[in-house]
């Protein structure tokens, strides 16, 4: 099935030979990655790529890789440094044998770099980030007077209001305020100017997201736990996914990682299994600054900017420097006259590369360690489910969660000082479930906090995905006693819409209308070849 079974007689070997083995597989993918995340593509692919260069260069992690390091584990470092070994021996072995290279390098008409540790952990435009956009969106609404319309397009939940942060005009925020953070996570495209990858990108749609569950023995046909985990990401070839199993001394753990990341974070080793789901915790924030002569007002004074000059290669052409600036709080990634815009992101401080924290809990061996392991889990914030070959289930959300105190995070703030964030929550204030008394649970990207959550004390987020995927889960795993894989994949794949069932019971005269007892006479399931399903959704 094209899944590589790596055995070694060392633990860090490995994750050499997983790494020789994805450049094997994955050479060009990952080289491309690494080339996009890093702010390289202009050396490879022509002039047409400095500005997205340039964008993804201010989103790199630049602070002390001691701490990084230390974030993700004891190990983390010498992890990467055996993985990234084994993708330059790949990358060796094609410079004697360039059959081995994938047919793209020729058609481009360049070579596979060798890597250093850092780059896997220094690239963080590759994460699912969000709100920032929504926030510059509220903004622009604010600017119009009809901030009250944010809430009925974008239901806030649990229920909240916002305002205006005290000292922000709205509208001094430029429309493309955030052409260059959109730039920095963009796809690599060929087929046409890069400019027009910002079009590419839809920042506004988070209703497709994952599904993850897990279920009790005594709700099972088998007596042992069943877990399920459906992570929705888009079609690609190659695939996002790179699937592998790990035998060594310390570690076996077979399941789904990335082919640019050594471990594996979707999956099971001998005793647990885990899967994940994002958890929108909000980890962005969008600062507004005056300008002053001597840099931007700050606490009553004027800071300078701190300004850090590149130098971009570029194919067949001179290099070209870039000046990036940055503030205290994050990288400018715009300026008008009058002002400066920042995005401040969780997800660049220490311990904050995208998935790499699985490292840790995918060699957990039981509840309690992989509980402490996600206390460094960094980003993005995800819903983990659990389970164990003695019978346990649970679930942990994880993620870095910084303390706003005087504000809720849904619109721009000013930069001057007022609006700071307080460090980090510990990760205890999340909730946690282990052997839940209905013998299931999960997660679908929805709001799935407790009622009693203090939502006031720990402002989590409130822009959360539609709840019909996490309705319908719970539909079903309410009325199975005797659940089995069969019935996990039967959810997977369920295409039943609790939305169009709720809306359809909504109109009493449908069944009188042209057409009508199409609808009426439906079972809101979204087969392919369905009438009804077709003139609904035409219809919605």
């Amino acid at each position: 099935y094209g899944v590589p079974h790596i055995y070694a007689q060392d633990h860090y070997d490995v994750f050499f030979v997983q790494g020789f083995n994805a450049a094997r597989d994955r050479l060009w993918q990952i080289d491309l990655w690494r080339k996009r995340g890093l702010g390289e593509l202009s050396s490879v692919l022509g002039d047409e790529y400095v500005a997205q260069d340039s964008a993804a260069r201010l989103f790199l992690y630049r602070d002390d890789m001691y701490t990084e390091w230390l974030a993700y584990g004891n190990d983390a470092k010498k992890i990467t440094q055996a993985f990234t070994a084994g993708i330059n021996a790949f990358v060796t072995l094609t410079e004697k044998q360039p059959e081995l290279l994938p047919p793209e390098f020729d058609l481009l008409g360049y070579k596979p770099d060798l890597w250093q540790p850092e780059d896997v952990v220094s690239i963080r435009s590759n994460g699912l980030w969000r709100n920032v956009t929504t926030e510059v969106w509220r903004a622009q609404l604010a600017c119009q007077n009809q901030l009250e319309l944010a809430a009925q397009w974008k239901q806030l939940e649990p229920s909240w209001t916002t305002e205006v942060p005290q000292g922000l005009d709205p509208c001094v925020i430029p429309d493309d305020v955030l052409d260059k953070y959109i730039l920095a996570k963009a796809p690599v495209v060929f087929d046409q100017a890069v400019a027009t990858a910002i079009a590419l990108q839809d920042e506004g749609d988070h209703s497709l997201g994952s599904n993850n569950w897990v279920v009790a023995p005594q709700r099972t046909a088998t007596g042992r736990p069943i877990l399920a985990d459906d992570p929705h990401r888009g079609h690609a070839t190659p695939s996002l996914r790179y699937i592998a199993h790990l035998v060594g001394p310390g570690i076996d753990v077979i399941g789904a990682g990335e082919p640019a990341l050594p471990g594996i974070s979707i999956g099971h080793n001998q005793q647990i299994a885990f899967g994940l789901t994002i958890f929108p915790i909000d980890q962005e924030d969008l600062y507004v600054y005056e300008k002053t002569p001597e840099g931007y007002r700050y606490q009553g004074g004027s800071e300078p900017f701190i300004e850090i000059v590149e130098t971009i290669k570029v194919k067949a052409d001179t290099s070209q420097e870039v000046t990036l600036r940055f503030t205290r709080h994050g990288p400018v990634v715009a300026e008008t006259e009058t002002h400066a815009f920042v995005v401040r992101a969780a997800w660049l401080e220490p311990g904050m590369s995208p998935y790499f924290g699985s490292i840790e809990y995918m060699r957990a061996q039981n509840w309690r360690e992989f509980e402490a392991s996600l206390n460094r889990w960094g980003a993005p914030a995800e819903n983990q489910v659990y389970a164990d070959i003695e019978g346990n289930i649970g679930y942990k959300p994880a993620g870095r969660f910084p303390v706003r105190a005087n504000w809720d995070g849904l619109m721009p703030v000013p930069g001057n000082g007022r609006f700071e964030w307080q460090g980090f929550f510990d990760m205890d204030v999340l909730p946690v479930e282990y052997n839940p008394e209905r013998g299931f649970t999960g997660t679908a990207n929805s709001m799935n906090l407790p009622p009693d959550y203090p939502i006031n004390d720990y402002k989590i987020g409130f822009e959360w995905s539609s709840p019909w995927r996490y309705k319908r889960l719970w539909e079903v795993l309410e009325t199975q006693d005797k659940h089995r894989i069969t019935d996990s994949i039967d959810l997977q794949r369920d295409y039943t819409s609790v939305l169009a069932r709720r809306i359809l019971a909504q109109l009493p005269k449908l069944a009188t209308q042209p057409e009508g007892a199409l609808l009426t006479e439906w079972d809101h399931v979204l087969h392919p070849d369905s009438a009804a399903a077709a003139l609904y959704n035409v219809w919605y």
